[in-house]
């Protein structure tokens, strides 16, 4: 797999798994209504190659209001259900504006699901600010700086999240801005994680 980086992108081609499809299908619709996402946690590894299985794709959306998410909602509907909402303004007043995610899922099936959320903290904010574009197939998504996923994945400190992390350094350690890596390795306190793992 063949992998090119730039300061504004990643391209790369490869043989698009299930899980690919799925968050092409939903990603492609929120590009569609130039709605601003990013996915963050255990995806972003699987989409460079990590041979490994998730039930879920966290994705965090800029605040929009109720209109444009019904847009979306109605655009969703064809393909698309949510698993702990009926209706648009449910959906948007109960879950979304009180902090809670939403969970889609193509119709009959529960798994993979997407847990679609507002930024809640700081770091949610400057995640979205300073997204990375990927071109996978000539599909456009968006995904976390990797300068933050990878100090993120140790600090959640699971052997699965530790794993994510290697993984993702050890194939971008020469392309990601190490500045902004310590910065986020001192900002989540995982300077002894990083040194035990991935130096």
């Amino acid at each position: 797999m063949e992998i090119t980086y730039t300061e504004n992108q990643i391209v790369f081609k490869k043989q698009l798994n299930t899980l690919d499809k799925f968050v092409i299908d939903f990603t492609s619709l929120l590009n569609r209504l130039n709605i601003c996402y990013v996915i963050v946690s255990g995806y972003v590894t699987i989409l460079f190659g990590r041979s490994r299985v998730s039930e879920d794709v966290d994705i965090i959306v800029e605040r929009i209001e109720f209109d444009k998410f019904e847009k979306l909602w109605d655009a969703l509907k064809k393909d698309f259900v949510c698993i702990n909402a009926k209706e648009a303004k449910e959906a948007f007043e109960r879950y979304l504006q009180a902090g809670v995610a939403l969970r889609f899922a193509k119709k009959n099936r529960f798994i993979p699901n997407i847990e679609f959320k507002f930024p809640k903290i700081s770091l949610d904010l400057w995640t979205l600010r300073e997204r990375k574009k990927v071109l996978l197939n000539n599909h456009e998504i968006f995904i976390s700086p990797l300068e933050l996923q990878i100090p993120f994945k140790l600090y959640l400190g699971s052997e699965k999240d530790i794993e994510d992390a290697k993984y993702l350094y050890n194939l971008f350690k020469n392309n990601i801005d190490t500045k902004v890596l310590n910065e986020f390795i001192q900002k989540l306190k995982t300077e002894e994680l990083f040194k035990r793992y991935l130096e």
